[in-house]
């Protein structure tokens, strides 16, 4: 019979590979097409962007997670340690903040036909880029708490004043500190969180009022396929409601392991609910957004022309 321990370290180790693998095709894909000089979606340097922070949240936990499982517990130093947990909660957040730009970008797009929203839709793209650096600058700062407060493995002090992650611990003398750096880490995530939900709701009130108008409209043959826009929202709406769910899940259990004493299948748990988004995510891009099929063959025959 295959251990828990294996059978966990054997799943993360997966997630991690696939993952990676999905959203490296999508950083390259969107890289080469930059690079060349070919006409580019607004959108997909969010796609990008969200590609780049899912890559960064599972190379800098999965792994070790995955090798803290198997018993390898001490592969990383003080240092080590504080890098790879900083670099996780940096991906994490810049992965919620780039969906919530994502779902707030695809929702003006979608309202463009009311007139109050055409001017705004023409300065948007203009602002993805100095929002995704402001994305990067605040989570940066937000968590350089976490280069104070954690240690290597075994941790510091008294055991007691201590909360063992496997490969890290962090100390947890000052209960009021404790609680106030929680705070500070949670309320950005719960204002991003309410805006997703809304912008969700506010979506599919959308995609009904516009189906209810082109019902009489549309004939036989254009009733089965979906103008690009919805298309595109729809895909957008799937992508929110997996992160949302899987978020929610692993926001629930890290709450419980901040207010009990952390047991293995917890930290363990979370490290898989922590890393399903990152990993599904570019696959539904692919399948969901027919126009990355259509970049890859351009680069396919771009390639092909070389040669």
């Amino acid at each position: 019979m295959i251990p828990v321990d294996v059978l966990l370290g054997t799943v993360l180790f997966f997630q991690t590979g696939i993952g990676v693998q999905g959203n490296f095709f999508l950083i390259y894909l969107f890289s080469f097409l930059f690079f060349t000089g070919q006409r580019m979606r607004p959108i997909d340097l969010i796609l990008t962007q969200l590609a780049v922070a899912n890559s960064l949240l599972l190379l800098s936990r999965g792994v070790m997670e995955g090798l803290a499982v198997l018993g390898l517990k001490n592969v990383l130093d003080d240092i080590g340690c504080k890098i790879v947990f900083y670099l996780h909660r940096v991906g994490r957040g810049l992965s919620l903040s780039t969906t919530c730009l994502l779902s707030g970008f695809q929702a003006i797009i979608i309202s463009s036909h009311n007139p109050r929203w055409i001017k705004f839709k023409a300065i948007v793209p203009r602002y993805i880029m100095p929002s995704i650096l402001f994305c990067w600058i605040f989570h940066m700062l937000k968590n350089i708490i976490i280069l104070i407060k954690l240690r290597g493995p075994k941790g510091t002090g008294n055991i007691s004043e201590t909360k063992d992650y496997v490969y890290c611990s962090v100390n947890v003398t000052d209960v009021i500190s404790a609680s106030l750096h929680g705070l500070v880490i949670s309320l950005p995530d719960a204002v991003c969180m309410a805006f997703l939900s809304f912008n969700t709701g506010y979506k599919i009130c959308l995609l009904y009022k516009h189906h209810k108008r082109v019902q009489g409209v549309r004939t036989d043959t254009s009733l089965h396929r979906a103008f690009p826009e919805t298309r595109a929202t729809q895909m957008i709406l799937l992508l929110v409601s997996i992160f949302l769910t899987f978020y929610l899940l692993n926001s629930i259990l890290t709450g419980c392991m901040n207010s009990m004493t952390v047991s293995r299948w917890m930290i363990h748990s979370s490290a898989f609910l922590a890393a399903c988004f990152p990993m599904v995510s570019p696959f539904v891009l692919i399948k969901s957004d027919p126009q990355i099929m259509r970049y890859y063959n351009t680069v396919q025959r771009r390639k092909k022309s070389k040669y």
